[in-house]
């Protein structure tokens, strides 16, 4: 794979109408395809970490933070090993079939996991609440199961729409046409949430039942437009040799530091879905954003007011309607403001849109206020649209022609990679510092001086109630007593901080790469392997040392940090097999 540098601008210059007019048919039914996926996926996906930690007493699988943060981390290190493969195989073998495969892959990862409960009750013979005591439920493996469903059906799928858009983008349109890409997948991620926080409320296993059937509706677009043409390729369609390719293609150093630097944007943006839905299950009052919407939905009738998801218990509005916030407004603005990003270098605008996302993050925990909260995940928004779509726009211009879908995969791996780790980390933190079951029973022992043993018997489903009868308040006296005895909001400064370090890794790899387009002879271009293994023997060797601990210390084995491990292992040691190999070759040159 070339490591040239790319002098091509990619700044358009054509007006808004000219650009429209040159998308052609294929590109507005991979649209529609795209839409249909994201609707599935976002619907579980958005309510999917309180349906994990949910008391089994209220339909859940009452699984822990860290249970839910190794589940995520397998999730995304698989979603993102995969495309890894499949951008080749949609290259060479067709965008269609990669995408007709996924519809049936993730539609029975959303059924396995819709159904967990009662396949594990199935399995024991017995009720949740009585097995988990016994330790023979499996509804843990099942869940994981489920997942990695969804994993591979949506790590096939990416790089067979995206490869396919890829493909009929013209460069000169290339901005706008990732931009309403971007807004499509938001509308199918505004409307899947919308439906599933209303089902959820009904019933959480009709939430994975509709997804399941929205995913399998992928299959009817196919019937209407033909395979495009994909340039002729070369070499061997062995998945082995091909896998190998692609873990070349990583190693290229430009694409190489591009996902790294651009990985801590998604460690942070991936907890807008993993943590903020506990966040806000747990801690925000949003009695006020559900009172307004319930009176706007009254305007039309009764009916349309009932369709307002309200928790029961505390009022609340459904956590993934608040969330839903952030897709509705892409849906509305992500057109405008892909056409204005489209004024700027690519690289300019992701800067600045991490910089505005990190500062949202950083406002989730100022406050409990329900609108305060939407109020940040609306700055958190104008970020991501300046941000995300635009990193797809720029891996789109430096893609060879014919390794469109190859390039799409890349870009999925610098998601994987964040969402990894973040997922590691605030499982563990959320579980120590934030959970507001575990903060209430250690609330109980350390203040209140029951016995541990007591407080651990107390069930889940029951443990806020016996709580607020101990201490004398309310539900909402409850979460504000835990809220300034513990403060659980300290961690998205954390997030925040490593949002804006990957905004300063940015900086430096513009600046770096800027001056290696200026120079042929700077290092980069002439001994770019010796910069990537600089940087990745330090990085396997930090996920490694926190595997090793985190075992010694837990007696378990944290699976998700243990693939992310050794997904950095195998790229080092393919890096040194290549190194070994180039400086034989050169010496035998110089002989």
């Amino acid at each position: 794979m070339s490591s040239e540098p790319n002098n091509q601008s990619d700044v358009s210059k054509d007006s808004l109408g000219k650009q429209i007019s040159s998308f052609g048919y294929i590109y507005w039914v991979a649209n529609v395809i795209e839409l249909i996926e994201r609707f599935a996926y976002y619907g579980v996906r958005v309510g999917l970490p309180v349906f994990i930690v949910l008391a089994i007493g209220k339909g859940g699988p009452e699984l822990t933070q860290v249970d839910k943060g190794t589940i995520y981390a397998v999730w995304a290190v698989v979603q993102c090993f995969v495309p890894v493969l499949s951008g080749g195989f949609a290259d060479r073998f067709g965008y269609k079939l990669c995408i007709a495969a996924s519809a049936l892959i993730t539609s029975t990862g959303y059924l396995i996991m819709g159904f967990s409960i009662r396949i594990a009750e199935w399995q024991c013979g017995m009720p949740l609440a009585e097995a988990r005591p016994l330790g023979i439920d499996h509804v843990y493996l099942i869940l994981f199961v489920g997942a990695m469903f969804v994993a591979v059906g949506t790590g096939v799928f990416k790089p067979g729409v995206q490869g396919l858009i890829a493909n009929q983008i013209p460069k000169s349109s290339a901005s706008l046409g990732w931009g309403i890409f971007y807004q499509m997948v938001n509308v199918g991620g505004f409307l899947g949430p919308l439906v599933a926080g209303s089902l959820r409320v009904l019933e959480w296993e009709y939430v994975f039942m509709a997804c399941a059937g929205g995913a399998l509706c992928n299959l009817i677009p196919l019937i209407f437009f033909r395979e495009p043409q994909h340039p002729e390729h070369e070499g061997s369609s062995n998945p082995f040799v091909l896998l190998h390719k692609a873990f070349l293609g990583l190693l290229e150093p430009r694409l190489f530091f591009f996902t790294i630097t651009f990985a801590g944007f998604w460690l942070m943006f991936m907890q807008l879905f993993d943590l903020l839905p506990n966040f806000i299950d747990d801690w925000v009052d949003s009695r006020g954003v559900a009172s307004m919407l319930t009176t706007v939905f009254g305007w039309f009738g009764e009916t349309a007011s009932s369709f307002v998801p309200v928790l029961p218990e505390s009022g609340n509005l459904t956590q993934e309607w608040i969330l839903n916030f952030n897709a509705m407004l892409i849906c509305l603005f992500a057109f405008g403001v892909a056409y204005f990003t489209g004024k700027m270098r690519s690289l300019t605008a992701i800067a600045v849109g991490i910089a505005i996302a990190a500062l949202a993050i950083y406002g989730l925990g100022m406050s409990m206020n329900g609108w305060l909260i939407l109020a940040a995940i609306g700055l958190f928004s104008l970020g991501e649209m300046m941000a995300s779509p635009t990193k797809m726009r720029y891996l789109a211009s430096i893609a060879p022609a014919g390794k469109e879908g190859q390039y799409m995969g890349y870009a999925n791996f610098t998601v994987g990679i964040g969402w990894a780790t973040g997922s590691i980390a605030a499982g563990y933190l959320y579980e120590a510092f934030g959970d507001k079951a575990v903060l209430a029973r250690k609330y109980l022992v350390d203040t209140v001086g029951m016995a541990q043993s007591k407080v651990a018997a107390i069930p889940k489903a029951d443990l806020m109630a016996q709580f607020e009868q101990a201490v004398h308040v309310d539900q909402w006296g409850a979460r504000n007593l835990l809220w300034e005895t513990y403060r659980p909001y300290w961690m998205w400064a954390l997030f925040a901080g490593v949002g804006l370090a990957s905004m300063v890794a940015i900086l430096v790899y513009t600046y770096v790469c800027r001056r290696a387009d200026a120079d042929p002879r700077h290092s980069l271009n002439t001994h770019g392997d010796i910069w990537v293994l600089v940087f990745l023997v330090p990085i396997c060797l930090l996920f490694g040392s926190l595997t090793v601990l985190i075992f010694l210390g837990k007696h378990t084995l944290d699976f998700g940090l243990l693939l992310i491990t050794v997904f950095f292992a195998v790229m080092l040691v393919i890096l040194l097999i290549n190194m070994a190999m180039k400086n034989g070759s050169r010496i035998a040159s110089e002989e």
